[in-house]
């Protein structure tokens, strides 16, 4: 096989077929368009032209190189215009029967050395290839919208699949411009598996009323450092396509505890509220701006009680110096004075169950999330549990507002909000490594580039603490009972010896 395809069909011109077609003329190849509905090549050459028109005149690319690059998008009137294509990729819709089937008419026009692509987000590539006569020439080559503006093709090998049809793929990614990525055929490959735990994870937050929509992006913007909360990214990418995509996976996996959709997202799906789209998500948009209800107010109490730290709390000597900076009385005994405000910092534990563990006060006991170094974040997170005193809450808040940081009161939660996404988040990258799926480096890029990640998923888990995010999912095991945390043995391991998380066995 030769290096580079010179020559590649796209079949379907939808907003991703347009896209690797924008891409594959760029790299030099001959593209020949082809799709059923009558007038889309013409309007999909149209829209490409006007695209690299904006690229010269904003002076990415050479003016004379615009009717180059049209010029290399050739109409395909039939599929069988595209017989001397070294490649093709398929961008139609996800129905495994119309991709089989068009696979299937491709494999007896094109040359025996071609090869066929499908551009699927969550059909198996062994399935799709399994009816043709040499199901080794098929793989997965997806790419993520906007094309040219995302930067990593998933190169998926089915069972069947040769190792040089991947590599030659993975070699005309580069040539796009783009990183390829190798998954092994499993459902949602690398990105749209190592995703379910943002999402998935935050509803769970909301239906136990321990934060609202806007309470949990606040968060995970200003304490974990992520671009866009959940609901917002939800909202951006619509729940007609998010909520589907939950079901595939969880599906897929045999109703795997770790993927588990929610019935929020089901009930506002039925509802219409899609998000962004339809003026409407989880948040309603005017002229294009989400509507995010103003935070309260920090409480102003005439006075502050002293301060008790729990002798188990996380970052106990950091949060010591915090308290100190704020100008807290801190009381150093044994045990709390009945007026002292309780602090503990759990990981994994709920409020309630330290206070009840600890023999701790819980109408004065208030946690505080300590998983993050407090400089290292915008936002403190505090939690109270069902016995907490209303004067006691007050104080904390007032407390660690007092310099002029965000703070956020939720209700009590194994994990409080950033510990139980983290944690699940990084739970399920070691688990795609422990699978074997792709390479620890290989789901690092994939997840920065494709989801846009602070961090790749086990730099997060060796950032933070292979071992506290250990401790965080037994914890959350204990207190909900729930396979979802189970540890994956990849993290298990490695946070039982003190490996980095990118530690690939030889």
């Amino acid at each position: 096989m030769n290096a580079a395809f010179t020559s590649t069909g796209i079949v379907g011109t939808g907003a991703m077929g347009r896209g690797i077609a924008q891409i594959a003329a760029q790299s030099g190849s001959t593209v020949y368009l082809f799709d059923t509905k009558p007038g889309a090549v013409d309007a999909a050459r149209t829209h490409l032209h006007g695209q690299w028109q904006r690229l010269a005149d904003k002076g990415r690319i050479d003016a004379a190189q615009v009717p180059v690059l049209l010029g290399r998008l050739v109409p395909a009137a039939s599929l069988r215009d595209l017989a001397a294509c070294e490649l093709v990729v398929e961008a139609i819709a996800e129905r495994l029967d119309a991709k089989r089937e068009l696979l299937l008419e491709l494999e007896s026009i094109v040359a025996p050395g071609a090869v066929l692509a499908s551009n699927t987000s969550s059909l198996s590539i062994t399935a799709l290839a399994a009816p043709l006569t040499h199901p080794q020439r098929v793989a997965g080559f997806h790419f993520f919208n906007p094309v040219p503006l995302m930067k990593v093709v998933e190169v998926v090998a089915g069972l069947r699949t040769e190792a040089a049809v991947c590599a030659r793929l993975a070699q005309y990614a580069r040539a796009m411009g783009h990183t390829p990525v190798m998954a092994q055929d499993t459902p949602g490959f690398i990105v749209n598996h190592a995703g379910r735990g943002f999402g998935t994870e935050a509803l769970r937050i909301v239906s136990e009323g321990v934060a609202d929509f806007a309470t949990v992006d606040r968060i995970l913007r200003d304490q974990a450092g992520f671009k866009l909360g959940p609901f917002e990214l939800m909202d951006l990418t619509a729940l007609d396509v998010t909520h589907p995509a939950m079901e595939s996976i969880y599906r897929q996996y045999y109703e795997e505890p770790r993927f588990r959709p929610s019935p929020i997202t089901a009930q506002r799906l039925a509802a219409g509220l899609l998000g962004r789209k339809t003026g409407e998500g989880f948040y309603r948009y005017v002229d294009g701006a989400a509507q995010v209800p103003a935070e309260p107010p920090a409480p102003r109490p005439a006075s502050l009680p002293p301060v008790w730290v729990s002798p188990r709390a996380a970052r106990r000597a950091e949060l010591y110096q915090l308290l100190k900076n704020l100008g807290a009385a801190i009381e150093t005994g044994a045990a709390p004075s009945a007026g002292a405000l309780i602090l503990v910092a759990p990981l994994g534990f709920d409020v309630t169950t330290v206070a009840v563990v600890e023999r701790l006060d819980p109408t004065r006991t208030v946690g505080i999330d300590m998983l993050i170094d407090d400089a290292a974040t915008r936002r403190r997170v505090l939690a109270t549990n069902p016995a907490t005193r209303e004067d006691m809450r007050d104080a904390a808040h007032a407390l660690f507002a007092s310099d002029g940081k965000a703070v956020s009161v939720v209700r009590d939660s194994g994990g409080f909000v950033t510990q139980r996404v983290v944690a699940t988040i990084v739970n399920i990258a070691a688990d795609i490594c422990q699978q074997r799926i792709c390479s620890p480096q290989d789901l690092e890029t994939a997840v920065t580039l494709g989801l846009g990640y602070p961090l790749g998923p086990l730099a997060m888990g060796d950032r933070w603490g292979p071992t506290n995010i250990l401790e965080v999912l037994f914890n959350m095991q204990t207190v909900y009972g729930d396979a979802r945390y189970r540890p994956s043995p990849w993290l298990r391991r490695r946070g039982a010896i003190g490996l980095s998380l990118t530690h690939e066995e030889p």
